[in-house]
């Protein structure tokens, strides 16, 4: 959004708690994979954007924009520690007739219940000394056919006054704004979005379950499904559901509901499913070593390709693939890693680093396992060079010779 805002002349200012952060964008560096370091640098050597740990700046902002994460504490309850902490920040310092929109994913209410409050405070009135609105992020990391540009945004005021005000700063830089009747409405369509996906991952994820247990496989049954031009659309199984929205965003809905004496049952289930993903790996794993080798995990030798949540970036947030990895050390297994967007990570109190992707490294894995499925990889070379192979993402679904040391999710 800041590429965006400063490449329409816009002067932007990125606010920050972490220096680390500050100075890598002022440098005209990017921290995230669908940034290059070029859009970072252009918009600074504009001087169309700079990052700063100085709030007393927000003084001269006409619009601000919380993109806060909102994560889920270990009860699954709503964090907005995060929303809280930028609000007092921004309170002291922002002047009138600015225009003030969360972006961050939350539960339906939080910007009427939670912000609109804080920013009232000594009198000021929404509408006239402020506005105030909520407007979702929709990001795709690794899309190149959607970003942020070509992508509706969705946005919904306090008032009316705000709404419209929240949709003309929006399409200084975005074509399509769709405005809807309140902030709760534009927050209930993220969630929407998110459980909608969230959903249908839990559904096929068990039809690949019911599809082992009936000698079925699950991949050639989304496909032939998938032909049909109207009335379905194919969602794939994997080792588990990751990143930073799918994962958590349901979830948000569902406390919401429970305030109102309502279960979400389709979120509930499909949040059951998704998080026993990683086990059903594990008990898959355990089986093909021990009906191809005679071996347990306690001691074999594996090899974990990928573990992004998705193909193709370096976010590592709530990836399935540490969940795999943790369990299989915990059987007493040697795990070695291969990812070509993440060098290394920490998984409790263990750092791994990944390993050279070498036919020697393959050869000498009692198995492999494709938890992430980068197109970087050569999967004829993979298979070529494995023992036995479990493929969680159906990526060696062109190789033609060698499939018999292939076993699929």
């Amino acid at each position: 959004m800041s590429v965006e805002l400063a490449r329409e002349g816009f002067n932007v200012i990125g606010f920050d708690i972490s220096k680390k952060k500050v100075d890598l964008l002022n440098s005209g560096k990017s921290d995230i994979d669908d940034i290059p370091n070029s859009a970072v640098k252009e918009i600074v050597d504009a001087k169309k954007f700079k990052a700063t740990m100085n709030w007393k700046l927000i003084s001269n902002m006409d619009t601000v924009s919380i993109c806060v994460p909102t994560p889920l504490s270990k009860t699954k309850d709503p964090d907005v520690s995060y929303i809280l902490s930028a609000l007092n920040s921004i309170k002291k310092y922002l002047k009138k007739g600015a225009l003030v929109v969360l972006e961050s994913t939350t539960y339906p209410g939080t910007t009427e219940e939670l912000i609109l409050p804080i920013l009232s405070e000594n009198g000021k009135k929404v509408g006239i000394d402020f506005f105030l609105a909520f407007s979702p992020e929709r990001v795709d990391p690794g899309n190149l056919n959607y970003t942020t540009k070509n992508t509706p945004r969705v946005v919904g005021g306090i008032t009316a006054a705000c709404t419209n005000t929240a949709k003309v700063f929006y399409e200084q830089t975005i074509p399509n704004i769709h405005a809807v009747s309140s902030t709760q409405s534009a927050e209930m369509v993220k969630l929407l979005e998110n459980t909608f996906r969230s959903v249908n991952i839990g559904l096929v994820n068990e039809v690949a379950l019911m599809c082992d247990r009936l000698g079925l496989d699950v991949w050639e049954i989304i496909d032939a499904a998938a032909t049909k031009p109207f009335g379905f659309m194919p969602f794939y199984p994997g080792p588990g559901l990751g990143g930073h929205c799918i994962p958590i965003d349901p979830h948000y809905l569902s406390w919401k509901l429970k305030s109102l004496n309502y279960s979400a049952r389709f979120i509930e289930l499909a949040g059951d499913v998704n998080s026993h993903m990683p086990e059903y790996v594990i008990e898959r794993i355990s089986n093909l070593l021990n009906d191809k080798f005679a071996k347990s995990i306690n001691k074999s030798n594996i090899v974990a390709l990928g573990v992004a949540y998705k193909r193709d970036i370096q976010d590592m947030r709530e990836s399935p693939a540490l969940d795999v990895i943790q369990l299989l050390e915990d059987k007493g297994a040697k795990v070695r890693y291969n990812d070509p967007y993440v060098p290394s990570f920490r998984l409790e109190t263990k750092t791994h680093k990944s390993t050279k992707l070498t036919a020697k490294l393959l050869q000498d894995a009692d198995l492999v396992i494709i938890l992430t499925d980068h197109t970087d990889y050569d999967y004829e070379f993979i298979v070529q060079n494995s023992k036995a192979i479990f493929d969680s993402r159906n990526a060696t679904k062109f190789v033609k010779k060698g499939r018999q040391k292939i076993e699929l999710l």
